[in-house]
């Protein structure tokens, strides 16, 4: 890898060490903004099963009205069909 940088014209910076102190605030920023970002994710997902949810219970709730439709109608073309059979129709 350092071959191929050196080739492309890419050359190493020496990077100073942090003190004690720099990297004990570095890293606590590091995980601050880690801990934000999770607790937005973890909102985003729990959101998201909220929805899938309520979805599912509409869907749900759609199909027994659908299905609760339609024995009606079979029930209603009975009642015709023997109406139509004593003559009342």
């Amino acid at each position: 890898m350092r071959t191929k940088m050196r080739l492309l014209g890419f050359r190493g910076a020496s990077v100073k060490p942090l003190n004690e102190e720099a990297a004990a605030e570095l890293g606590a920023e590091l995980l601050g903004e880690a801990l934000v970002f999770g607790v937005g994710g973890l909102c985003l997902y729990l959101e998201y099963l909220r929805q899938a949810g309520q979805g599912r219970r509409r869907e749900e709730h759609l199909d027994r009205a659908l299905q609760e439709l339609r024995e009606h109608l079979d029930e209603l073309r009975r009642d015709l069909e023997a109406l139509r059979g004593r003559g009342g129709a």
